[in-house]
Formats: C-alpha cells, sequence, structure tokens
C-alpha cells in the first residue's frame, strides 16, 4: 500500500494505492486520523486501491465519524470497482459521500 498526502484548494487529498487489508489498515488508520483535525475537508481517492477488507472500510467509518464531529466533511472520490464492490455489499456506499473525480468531489465539498 502506498499513500499521498497533498493541498489543494482549502481541500485535502488522501492518495491510496494498492491493497488495503489487515497488514496495511493500522497505516491507513494512522495517516487518516492525522489530518481530520486539520481545519479542512478531506478527499480520500481510492483509484489505485485494488482491495480494500473490513479492517480498511472500518479505519474510513473512523475518519468518517471523526470528520463528522469536527464539523468537516469526508468524501470518497474515484473508488476502484474491486473496493465498490465492498462497500455497496456492506451498504456503505448510501454512508458516505462518493464522487466519480477529484473535480467533481473539489466543486461539491465545500468548507463554508
Amino acid at each position: 500500500m502506498n499513500h499521498e498526502v497533498k493541498e489543494q484548494d482549502n481541500h485535502l487529498i488522501i492518495m491510496f494505492s494498492g491493497d488495503i487489508d489487515l497488514q496495511t489498515s493500522p497505516e491507513v488508520r494512522k495517516i487518516l486520523m492525522e489530518n481530520v483535525n486539520k481545519e479542512k475537508s478531506i478527499l480520500v481517492d481510492l483509484s489505485g486501491v485494488s482491495y480494500i477488507d473490513s479492517s480498511g472500510v472500518a479505519s474510513l467509518v473512523e475518519a468518517l465519524q471523526a470528520m463528522r464531529k469536527n464539523g468537516k466533511q469526508l468524501a470518497l472520490i474515484a473508488v476502484s470497482e474491486g473496493a465498490m464492490r465492498v462497500f455497496q455489499l456492506a451498504r456503505l456506499d448510501k454512508v458516505f459521500t462518493i464522487y466519480e473525480t477529484l473535480n467533481e468531489g473539489m466543486k461539491k465539498i465545500s468548507d463554508g
């Protein structure tokens, strides 16, 4: 699993690639939780994630809850087909805000 964090137009964009599983989910959780207290919305790019298991999903849910508690938004963008199947099976595609592209996510999420 690899990641990149960048800031663009008052948003944090966190891009993950590879597998997010029991082995890598603690690192994913750490990366997400380090960024939830920043005064920015977070867009999590999952386009490069080929596989995600329940531990990876749990890390994303925890970050979503923390962001909501802080009055900020977290959305998923460009979710890969494999990862989307997991979200749909768990019915989390109804819990997370999911955008097809980064541009769409940035337009629709505002910190105002």
